[in-house]
């Protein structure tokens, strides 16, 4: 039986694809899950044309990216964190405290989108990788100097 997925299925292929499948595994799992539907002339149409909304979705969140990296490009944060001997920090700069500092700046980003390549524990300058969309990354540049 030739059936059209709706959400991706390991081993057998992603949304849109269409397959072909013993006819009780279609029947009795894949259709009453809402995984697949019958590879019909209508449903093979309704998916073409969920698959191209969800690729205009998609590029309209990609140009969104890009403007904001665009925009975040070149800039320098300065975080102010208390240090100890020989400018070691307490603690160490968070993904969370660049995010917090973006948004002082800003850019509202979520934390989970800052990628820091190794632990800030000392006073310096670094560079941060912010992952805006899966196509779209910027680096941006963060000193950590003494104070508070």
């Amino acid at each position: 039986m030739k059936v059209v997925l709706l959400k991706e299925l390991e081993g057998y292929g992603s949304m849109g694809d269409v397959i072909n499948v013993k006819d009780g595994f279609a029947r009795n799992y894949l259709i009453p899950r809402g995984i697949a539907l019958p590879a019909t002339e209508a449903n093979l149409r309704h998916m073409q044309s969920i698959l191209s909304q969800r690729a205009r979705k998609l590029q309209k969140e990609k140009e969104k990216a890009q403007e904001l990296a665009r925009r975040l490009e070149g800039l320098l944060l300065e975080l102010r964190r208390k240090v100890g001997e020989k400018g070691k920090l307490f603690g160490s700069v968070t993904s969370q405290e660049i995010a917090q500092a973006l948004k002082e700046k800003g850019f509202e980003l979520d934390r989970k989108k800052v990628y820091i390549k190794h632990p800030i524990k000392d006073v310096g300058m670094y560079t941060v990788t912010l992952k805006l969309h899966p196509e779209v990354s910027v680096d941006i540049k963060v000193e950590v100097k003494a104070g508070d």
